[in-house]
């Protein structure tokens, strides 16, 4: 069951986002602005996600989470540029 939760979150990031903000307060515990989530749900879903389950677990951005941080962010930034790169090829 985990694995296929994270496989969910990992193919559907803005739903998983949207399901949690209307259901649970997972978001308000991270986010003090509605502005910073809304920012994340556009541009980068995964690193949003994973700061929230960090601030909500108590877990510092240092360490192994930092590289957590670091992948998240260029996997968010490389499904950005992925679409721009097959559009020019057509």
């Amino acid at each position: 069951m985990p694995c296929l939760l994270a496989l969910v979150v990992l193919l559907f990031p803005r739903v998983t986002i949207l399901v949690l903000f209307l259901f649970t307060g997972f978001f308000e515990r991270a986010f003090h602005s509605l502005l910073l989530l809304l920012i994340g749900f556009l541009f980068l879903p995964l690193t949003t996600l994973l700061y929230a389950w960090l601030v909500n677990t108590g877990q510092p951005v240092e360490g192994i989470y930092l590289i957590a941080m670091i992948l998240a962010v260029v996997l968010d930034v490389g499904s950005l540029g992925g679409g721009e790169y097959s559009r020019r090829r057509r």
